[in-house]
């Protein structure tokens, strides 16, 4: 049976719910992010039985759409999904994985391994809470202590305190004191960083001075986009740590100007965001951004599901050498499919996403 021969008898929107293994705090723009938020997501049901869901890509449309239609009109398996029904993005990608008896990362190519590197992206600025009684720089390694409980090895640091927390002069230094303090307690995992754009060229060059025996992985959106600060920042780590990437590309990209950018060196790994920016669109950019020789890394921030997503874009597209990991679970999901153990995420040889559809008769 081909997708034409499904037929869409439902499409039912509900809330779930995430939770972070603890309340996660400010970075350099944003006050605290809370317990975990509620997000949308979707399920579709056929005619001959089959079911699909995932989180819902932006502002739900009219079920009306859809019902009644033949899934093979909702999704090209090679290609993905039409605009007009983005909101089912990844509901859809599920269903035809499902229905073709196929993991979403073969629909997309199969290009990576299905063990994808997965570093920790819970590490915020817990140094500074509570205002009255700040904890330090052992709060901060507390929570890499807790997330290697977890499986991760790997960790990103925000960076920015003194965009708003702290004096610019003292929260630059205690960028720089959580960075090596980090190192120090784990030698030989990858430390990333990320400044929210909480500097600009000048200072985080002065961090970066300071930190250049740490052996950062990659620095993340450490100023606003700007073609000329990130081809200067790219000529001063040649200068001071070689190796390290650029990363950018979460927040309101304007894509054609990053490829350009990328192509001229100025970047390493783009980083638009695995649902806002969409599975699809992500489908169509790949061949542009490997033909930069650059790579990706779908932003993940927010939802540990969005995390399973980015390793199956990695396991299918390639060119995606790590995937961002968010502590946590999403309630009435059963995950457990997936796992992550020394710091690598493992996607599962099942068809669709590999989650059972969530238990919605409670």
């Amino acid at each position: 049976m081909s997708l034409l021969d499904h037929t869409v008898t439902s499409v039912e929107t509900f809330e779930i719910t995430t939770r972070y293994p603890r309340t996660i705090g400010r970075n350099a723009r944003l006050g605290s992010h809370g317990d975990g938020p509620t997000s949308n997501a979707v399920i579709i049901r056929t005619d001959t039985g089959r079911v699909g869901w995932g989180l819902a890509g932006g502002r739900a449309a009219d079920p009306a759409t859809v019902v009644g239609r033949p899934v093979g009109e909702l999704i090209d398996p090679a290609t993905g999904v039409p605009d007009e029904h983005r909101w089912l993005d990844f509901a859809l990608h599920d269903l035809a994985g499902v229905i073709l008896d196929l993991p979403v990362y073969e629909l997309l190519g199969a290009a990576g391994s299905r063990s994808v590197p997965c570093y920790d992206g819970g590490i915020y600025f817990a140094d500074l809470d509570p205002d009255d009684a700040p904890r330090g720089i052992e709060a901060v390694l507390a929570d890499c202590a807790a997330d290697t409980g977890l499986g991760f090895t790997d960790f990103k640091l925000k960076i920015g305190r003194g965009n708003r927390w702290q004096d610019r002069a003292a929260g630059d230094r205690r960028d720089i004191e959580v960075t090596r303090a980090v190192r120090e307690a784990y030698p030989n995992g990858r430390i990333l960083v990320d400044a929210n754009d909480g500097y600009d060229l000048d200072g985080f060059l002065t961090y970066l001075d300071a930190v250049a025996d740490c052996n950062l992985y990659w620095v993340e959106e450490p100023f606003l986009d700007n073609a000329a600060d990130l081809a200067a920042l790219r000529a001063h780590l040649d200068r001071v740590s070689p190796e390290t990437l650029i990363a950018d590309g979460e927040s309101n990209p304007e894509v054609d100007d990053l490829l350009k950018i990328a192509a001229d060196g100025g970047l390493d790994i783009l980083l638009m965001d695995v649902v806002s920016y969409g599975l699809t669109p992500w489908r169509r950019l790949m061949p542009a951004v490997a033909a930069t020789g650059t790579q990706a890394s779908p932003h993940a921030w927010g939802l540990p599901l969005k995390s399973l997503y980015a390793a199956q874009f990695a396991a299918g597209l390639g060119n995606i050498p790590i995937v961002e990991g968010v502590p946590g679970h999403t309630a009435d999901v059963d995950t457990s499919p997936y796992s992550i153990k020394d710091g690598v995420i493992t996607v599962p040889d099942r068809p669709g996403f590999g989650l059972p559809v969530p238990d919605r008769t409670n």
